[in-house]
This record gives C-alpha cells, structure tokens and sequence, in this order.
C-alpha cells in the first residue's frame, strides 16, 4: 500500500468544505487481475475467454467534531468501468453508529450487502452460470443513504433510497430526472448466537415501491425479496445455509425461492477449498392449456472454488454448472473462470 501524507481533501474536492481545515492521510492500494473465462451448455459460446483490469482504491478519513469521517473512491479500467468503479462517504460517530452514502457500487447496508455471505473459496455458488442469480435483490449501490448499529449484539444494517428501481447516480446538486419517483426500504439484522462460537444468523428484507413515469410500465408495483443465513465456523472449516425470496409484483411476473448451502475448507494458510449447491426455485402463476394447475419448476446449481495465495500473488478459480436452466428441462448452462490477482 502506497502512503501519501497529509494531503488535505480540498485538493481532492473543493466541495467538501467540512473537511477542508483537515489535513489528513490519503491511502492509495491497488490490484491487477487477469482472467481466463469459458462458458459452456446448451446456448453459451466462448470467443477470446481472456480478460483483464487493474484497480485503484483511495480513501482518506479524519476527524469532524461529531465523528470520524471516510471518504473511498475505487477505480477499475476495463471495457465496463462505469459498473465496477465505487464511490461513497461514511461517519463513524462511536456509540450512536455509523452514517453513510453510497454514490455509486458500495454495497454497504441492507440486504445488498449481506445478499449471499456463504463461505467460499472464491465466487458464489451462482456466478456466471444460470439465471435469476440469487433469487433476490436487495438495496441499489446509486444515492443511497444507510446507518449501521450493533445493540446488544445485534447488529443492525438499514438503507432508502430514493428513486424506486430508477439506478442512475446523480453527481451534487443534481437529481435523477424524470423516472420512477418511488422508494426503497431495506434492513438486515445480523447476530452471534452466545454459548456457540462460530455460530451466527442473519436476516433482512428489501421493499421498493415504484411508481413510474413510463407509459408501458406497470404503474404502482411493489418489488419484495428476503433473505437469511445460517452460518457456523470451527477450526478451518466453515459451512453455511442461506435461505432467500423475490416477488417483483409486476403483473404476470414469476416468483423466485432459493435454497443453498456451502462448505469452506481452509486446507493450509495458502489453500482454500469448497463447494456449493443452489436450488432455485420459479413459482408457477398460471394453469396450462388444459386447465390443470401449473407445477413450480426448480433450477439447480453446483460449484467448486479453490484459491491459493503466495505473498501478494492470488491464483482462483470457479467451475460451476446449472441444470433446467430458468426453470426449463433440459437447458443447461457451464462457467469456468480462472483467475490471477496481484495486490499492491
């Protein structure tokens, strides 16, 4: 990690006035990560399976009077920079909790940031395979403001954003626009069963209630999804239960219920093991052409992931298929991706 020393956020941001009387410590880290990537089943075909991208995250915190603030900018150069960079501000103020707004691809509160949190050797069960992906969703990462609290062991993560399923980021003194004028509550409580270690349960759940602009969309819905997790730690194993719920209240849409589980195996300091399996389940809406009531349909997903870690070098990789894929018999779907990642 690169140092730079007192270099006051003025510099930085003149519009940050509350910090500009602060010098503080900006921290500069970065990454490089080249990945070789197939995809395989009954429609997927791979080109050049080759890719890659570098990043750069700073940051830079410092005390305001009323707690200590952070300020974390990353940037990612590859042909779809816009979706991985991140930008957002948090406000640790000690007791009474922590303050944030997410700009952009933070992921900091609510069911976003604890959508799948199963152990793994490196990506989830779902990654680049299938569809639906988790069957849910939870809060968007575009001006999003949140707060997070432990109270008597309970940690508590909340977030609203405005905006309803409208996504796009507007710098300072700007706004959205035209669009949906709805909004999104979501929480997440999480806690650590006492008389078990490595024992803990989590649950939230994410509502948006969008009310459109838009002539063709369906006015006044109400997107609901929940999920919850199950997670037990001892020695160098780690296994996990999650359990999640989409309903998208749009006219006609199809429900999702997932199941999934994982297990961790740290085989040495450098080696990381495990394996996972997701059933994703599409809730039947409608009767056939005979008048018999339709059957729920179930998509199924495996996983192994295994990474290796030398000094600041990382080796990853994930295979992973899914069977009847989207719910449809016979339509299957394969991912392969390895991975090299070099920190600075």
């Amino acid at each position: 990690m690169i140092n730079l020393k007192k270099i006051g956020l003025t510099a930085l941001a003149g519009s940050l006035v509350a910090f500009s009387a602060n010098a503080v410590e900006l921290s500069v880290s970065g990454g490089s990560e080249i990945t070789y990537t197939t995809d395989g089943g009954s429609t997927d075909l791979t080109g050049n399976p080759f890719g890659a991208a570098t990043s750069m995250k700073f940051s830079g915190s410092g005390d305001v009077g009323f707690g200590t603030a952070t300020i974390v900018r990353t940037l990612r150069d590859n042909q779809s920079a816009a979706s991985y960079s991140s930008a957002y501000t948090t406000l640790d103020m000690g007791d009474l909790g922590v303050l944030s707004f997410d700009s952009t691809g933070g992921a900091l509160v609510g069911t976003a940031a604890q959508d799948d949190i199963l152990p793994t050797a490196y990506e989830e069960v779902w990654n680049g395979v299938g569809a639906a992906g988790n069957g849910t969703s939870g809060i968007a990462s575009q001006n999003t403001l949140g707060y997070r609290h432990t109270i008597m062991g309970v940690s508590l993560s909340l977030g609203y954003r405005k905006g309803g399923t409208d996504v796009v980021t507007s710098g300072d003194g700007g706004n959205s626009g035209a669009g949906s004028t709805g909004s999104t509550v979501d929480w997440n409580l999480a806690y650590d069963v006492p008389g078990v270690d490595g024992l803990s349960v989590s649950g939230g759940m994410s509502e948006t209630d969008t009310n459109s602009y838009s002539v063709t969309a369906q006015p006044n819905t109400d997107n609901n999804s929940a999920t919850a997790h199950i997670l037990y730690e001892t020695g160098p194993v780690s296994v996990g239960l999650r359990v999640a719920e989409e309903n998208s209240g749009v006219l006609a849409a199809v429900g999702t219920t997932a199941e999934a589980y994982s297990i961790a195996f740290n085989v040495n300091d450098n080696l990381t093991l495990s394996i996972a399996e997701q059933e994703l389940t599409y809730d039947a809406i409608a009767t056939t052409t005979t008048g018999t009531a339709a059957l729920d349909t179930k998509q199924t997903t495996q996983a192994i992931n295994a990474a290796y870690t030398m000094g600041a070098a990382t080796i990853r990789t994930t295979i992973s298929q899914a069977d009847d894929v989207g719910g449809v018999a016979g339509i299957d779907d394969e991912h392969m991706e390895v991975s090299l990642v070099l920190a600075f």
